[in-house]
């Protein structure tokens, strides 16, 4: 009996998923536990299981097409088996193909030409110009959707690429490698462009606007003397061999720096407020499709080396778009750092539920008064921005004044 492959909760917050990769195709056998797809959520891209064997008798959607939570992303039945009662009630096969076939953008020209009964399709033409570039049926150009999104990007022809992946399609690695002729500059084309808005980028969009507009956000800046930081780290460096960051000493003051103020480490609950037990710091990271944040359980029970893998381990895994969503919950407080970019002092939204986020800027080289005297100085700018809901004025400058009491004298916190 044919059987619905669904869209599957994957996050919490899920509300659709993209189809990233089609991992079968129409006629393919599959058993229990196969993945037969990779589906990019709202915080990462994951993987979707099969829990019934059989064959893949029709897929409904083409890789970079949103299926809503619950809709009927393929089926799976005996070969030959009828179907046409399950596809009736997704609004009929004819309306499935041209979901799956609509799109100029999601690269879903290969599920459109696959035959319902499963045949091969013929083999690839090529293009009138006689540069052997595989076309689909209507004379487009096959490649994935991520390697269309990539030529768009940095402006290469795709008619100009040859493809290494299946009849030719041009995959990721084509255009990571593709290197243009030399040609005469052409003129810059003003004509605007639009781009699909990943599901991430969805998520992110309306998590800001909720906690910009629903949080009552106020901010507060104070300048922070890092001389003693600048060589605490220096010697760290030399004596671990390791790759400590600024940012990860930071990451630990603010961790310390809660523990004395458990009011910053507080989520609003409506009627109530939460002082959290534990103290969790998430570290914003920025990938393609915007921040994502990443978070350190248990930051204050950690040492800095410790932080420092951790933070380095999960900042790669959200660059390759491998992030868990258990690694992105929990947070208590928020890190955004911006100085390794030169800037020198911003604002930035809470990360709900957060009370409050701190904005790290650049480590300047400035002239400052000691003893009297005109010296070099090492000076950086962070400002906290807290829910007044739940911090109070006093509160978030008495936080910001140990935070700066803690990063000008470090070797006491890391003791």
């Amino acid at each position: 009996m044919a059987v619905k492959v669904e869209m599957p909760k994957l996050s919490d917050t899920m509300e659709e998923g993209v189809i990233a990769k089609w991992n079968v195709e129409e006629g393919d056998k599959v058993e229990s536990g196969d993945v037969i797809a990779e589906v990019e959520t709202d915080k990462a891209t994951m993987e979707v299981e099969v829990f019934d064997g059989g064959t893949i008798l029709k897929i409904l959607f083409g890789e970079g097409e949103a299926v809503p939570l619950g809709r009927t992303m393929a089926v799976i039945g005996e070969e030959g088996e009828d179907i046409s009662g399950l596809l009736e009630d997704e609004g009929g096969e004819e309306a499935s193909g041209e979901e799956s076939s609509g799109s100029e953008e999601d690269g879903s020209e290969e599920t459109a030409e696959k035959e319902s009964d499963g045949a091969p399709s013929p083999a690839p033409s090529t293009d009138a110009g006689g540069n052997g570039r595989p076309a689909g049926g209507n004379g487009r150009i096959k490649a994935s959707p991520l390697a269309r999104r990539m030529a768009e990007e940095r402006g290469i022809d795709l008619g100009r690429v040859s493809g290494s992946g299946p009849e030719g399609r041009i995959v990721k690695k084509d255009i990571e490698s593709y290197e243009p002729a030399a040609a005469p500059m052409a003129p810059v084309s003003a004509e605007d462009k639009e781009y699909r808005v990943s599901q991430m980028r969805k998520t992110i969009a309306r998590r800001l606007a909720e906690s910009k507009f629903s949080s009552p956000h106020y901010y507060e800046t104070i300048d922070i003397d890092m001389e003693a930081t600048w060589s605490a780290r220096k010697q760290l460096v030399d004596s671990a061999d390791e790759k400590i960051s600024f940012n990860d000493i930071i990451v630990k003051a603010c961790a310390a720096a809660l523990r004395r103020h458990p009011q910053v480490n507080s989520s609003w609950k409506g009627d109530t407020i939460v002082e959290h037990g534990g103290v969790h710091v998430a570290v914003a990271v920025a990938i393609d499709e915007g921040l994502v944040t990443p978070v350190i359980q248990n930051t204050d029970r950690k040492g800095l080396l410790q932080i420092s893998r951790e933070t380095r381990e999960l900042a790669d895994k959200a660059r390759d778009r491998n992030l868990q969503p258990e690694e992105m919950e929990g947070s208590t407080f928020t890190v955004s750092n911006l100085g390794m970019f030169g800037i020198e002092e911003f604002t930035a939204i809470i990360n709900p539920p957060n009370a409050c986020i701190l904005a790290v800027g650049a480590i300047r080289d400035v002239p400052v008064v000691k003893d009297g005297e005109v010296v070099p100085g090492k000076r950086m700018k962070v400002t906290l921005s807290s829910d007044h809901r739940i911090v109070d004025g006093a509160t978030a400058a008495r936080f910001l004044n140990t935070l700066k009491e803690m990063l000008e004298n470090p070797l006491g916190m890391l003791l």
